[in-house]
Order: C-alpha cells, then structure tokens, then sequence
C-alpha cells in the first residue's frame, strides 16, 4: 500500500457491506432515519449507556462530524439487510502511529440487538482495521455498570485489559468507572474464525 494510500484509510470512513448489514459514512442526512430507529428514547434511558436522546440526535451527529474533521474518528451508520438505518457506531481514537484504534459510540434499535447484524458489524470493522488499516491492536471500552455490553464485548473474543476508575463521566454527570478490552493483531485470526462461526450460526 502506498504512503498516500494508507493515509487515505484513516481520514476517509469506508463502506463495508456484508449479508446482515451495510455500513456507511454518517451525515447530517441520516438524522431523520436515526431518529426513528432511537424510537421514544428508551435507549437513551439507560443511565450508563451513550446514546443520544431523539431531541438531541442532530448535536450528536455534529460532534460525531467535527470528530471525523479533527482526525480522531470514522463515524459509520448501520443500515440492515433491507437498508433501513438501525444505528450507529465508529473507529475512535485513532493513532495511525501506532497504529491503533477503538471501535465504540455503538447503538442498535432493540429489534437488531444481538443478531446477526451486529457479528458481522464486528467482523467487516475488525476486518478493516487488521487487514486494511494494518492495526496492530483495537480497543473496547464501556462503562462497569453496562454488564451487556461488557458480556457482548467479550463474546467477540477481545480480552480485558483493566479497569479506569473514574476514567469519565456518564451522560448523567455521575464518574463513570471504564472497563478497557482489547483484541491484538496476533489473535487477530483465530477471533476472525470465531466470529465467523458465530456469523454461520446466525445463518
């Protein structure tokens, strides 16, 4: 891959397309399909998650873009089979001198949650940034009271790493304690195997 080339993969959001799901570059035009899978808010109820309330999707969306201008992210949205916007997700912090990122700010309508759909997110975005970007790791993180999403992190096989206390705060205000996970470019294809087990079961 040429200078320009690998450049070009951590300033631009690429489109990954499998069976269950297609992810796209976010815009400002996605706010209103973003809005109707946020629903009435219930996800946005829950204290220690990050997801936007409806009211303040477009402020979300912004800051998710100012991100992407500033180099530090890649916001995707998730669209299902069908292409209806179901969510979104991103690469975030990223350092492509390391190079090393996160995958996180994720949220799916609750008909999608624990479904194929989000496997084969995880694999096309793992994919990407193993074999693309040429990461040499990625991180997780969420909060120490969000038990689902710690149990759905561990299940793509990423290991923890430790615990930051007080690392943040919560949408609340409440500090939020961050538990950190991560997945390193050698065991980079026995979790690509194991997904992709976990992806046929869903078929």
């Amino acid at each position: 891959m040429t200078r320009s080339a690998a450049d070009a993969c951590w300033s631009t959001v690429p489109e990954l397309r499998g069976t269950h799901v297609a992810l796209e570059p976010l815009s400002m035009a996605h706010v209103p399909a973003l809005r109707r899978a946020l629903g009435e808010g219930e996800l946005s109820r829950l204290w220690y998650a990050n997801v936007p309330a409806p009211d303040a999707l477009e402020r979300y969306v912004v800051a998710a873009l100012e991100a992407q201008a500033q180099g530090s992210a890649l916001p995707f949205v998730v669209a299902d089979s069908a292409g209806e916007v179901v969510g979104c997700t991103r690469y975030y912090a990223l350092d492509a001198g390391v190079p090393r990122l996160n995958i996180g700010y994720t949220w799916y309508q609750r008909r999608v949650q624990r479904t194929g759909l989000n496997t084969e997110a995880k694999l096309l975005l793992l994919r990407h940034a193993f074999e693309v970007m040429g990461c040499i790791g990625v991180g997780f993180e969420t909060s120490w009271f969000n038990q689902a999403s710690r149990a759905a992190i561990a299940r793509l096989g990423a290991r923890q790493d430790g615990v930051l206390r007080n690392h943040r705060r919560h949408a609340d205000g409440t500090p939020r304690d961050t538990v950190v996970f991560s997945i390193i470019d050698s065991e980079w294809p026995a979790v690509r195997r194991h997904l992709q087990s976990l992806l046929d079961s869903h078929s």
